[in-house]
């Protein structure tokens, strides 16, 4: 059976990306970006996901985190599904609700080939800490679009927004785990009638 691995590297003027991935991990986590809230969320991710994850990133955060942030999502994606593959024999399909206090959060995904996120976390405040929670968004429509996936989240409730983060964070890790695994009755059939789900369909 073929390891689901990939490693990316994104350079631009402004930031300086290598992600590494492994579908098929422990939730591992390695992460070095310089935003520290940002990496307790991706770390929820690989935790809950059971996605070895390996992130360091180098951006303009002299000027803000909006480039890093992106950037991360954009170069996660593409790793994603570079790691995937042709979806051969997986669910395709996962979800999740995470609560965590008085939060909970559903995350749906599909891994269509096509891109599209819906967003619906109305953040109780602005900042986390040092961290501007409209990056979320960000972070999600670059990973989106670069993995050719479809994407809902909607925090159904939260009144502390570290809450509403992290089930958002969680619920992802988990319904991610869920849609990359191996369907022992697929086989090596692809989860689809049009028999493919490549971003050209």
């Amino acid at each position: 059976m073929s390891e689901r691995r990939a490693t990316v590297e994104r350079n631009t003027l402004e930031t300086q990306i290598r992600v590494a991935v492994n579908l098929d991990g422990t939730g591992a986590c390695k992460l070095d970006t310089g935003l520290p809230f940002l990496e307790h969320m991706l770390d929820q991710v690989a935790r809950h996901g059971l996605i070895d994850l390996d992130i360091v990133a180098n951006g303009d955060l002299h000027i803000d985190a909006h480039h890093t942030v992106e950037d991360i999502g954009i170069t996660l994606g593409q790793a994603l599904s570079r790691a995937w593959g042709d979806k051969k024999g997986i669910r395709r399909y996962g979800h999740a609700y995470v609560p965590l206090d008085e939060a909970l959060s559903r995350v749906v995904i599909d891994l269509s080939g096509r891109p599209g996120l819906e967003m619906h976390v109305p953040f109780t405040r602005g900042m986390i800490g040092g961290f501007d929670v409209d990056l979320f968004h960000e972070f999600f429509q670059g990973l989106v679009n670069h993995a050719m996936i479809t994407v809902h989240v909607d925090n159904l409730r939260g009144k502390n927004a570290h809450h509403q983060a992290e089930t958002v964070f969680k619920a992802f890790g988990r319904a991610l785990r869920v849609a990359v695994e191996r369907d022992p009755r697929m086989g090596d059939i692809t989860p689809s009638t049009k028999g493919t789900l490549t971003e050209t369909e």
